[in-house]
């Protein structure tokens, strides 16, 4: 995985090429360059292997998006903070499905880092007071559901938040 900034310094010598592209009268190839500069931009603020390990759990693909996620190496020289959030965010929901007390670190490191979506923040939050009440840490369950459903504007996780009121009860 190389470093971020190597994609910035690559962008900025495709638009060196394409600006004397330009002044040399071909103006095709020089808009293409742009075009191709502005991929490097995109790459250096959206990771392409954290996006590609979305697709595979939009598949539910979890070893898929392992492998893929695994490719990154150093997280720190190769992604910004909010990718490393969301690096911790896609390990963190991988996780719940068999190590919680792995999957809550990841989760609140994710958190800690920050996420752009508050329905991502607010996801994050939900499985964390999954896994307290797992751990029978009923108050700290009840915070992260009321700062959940603070995030969660659009009523996408309304059934999960009620489903998990209920089980709280019985607690």
């Amino acid at each position: 995985m190389y470093n971020k900034n190597i994609k910035l310094v690559i962008a900025a010598i495709v638009i060196g090429v394409a600006i004397w592209q330009i002044i040399e009268g071909y103006i095709g190839n020089g808009v293409m360059l742009v075009l191709l500069a502005a991929i490097f931009v995109f790459l250096y603020f959206k990771n392409e292997l954290i996006l590609l390990a979305f697709l595979k759990l939009r598949k539910q693909d979890f070893e898929g998006a392992k492998k893929w996620l695994d490719k990154i190496k150093n997280p720190e020289s190769a992604l910004t903070i909010k990718q490393q959030g969301y690096l911790n965010y896609l390990l963190g929901i991988m996780l719940s499905q068999t190590n919680i007390t792995q999957a809550e670190k990841h989760l609140k490191k994710a958190i800690k880092l920050g996420l752009s979506m508050n329905q991502d923040l607010a996801v994050a939050k939900l499985n964390l007071a999954g896994i307290a009440m797992t751990k029978r840490r009923k108050r700290e369950a009840q915070i992260l559901l009321t700062e959940a459903k603070k995030l969660d504007k659009h009523n996408m996780l309304k059934d999960q938040i009620t489903m998990m009121k209920q089980q709280m009860k019985k607690i």
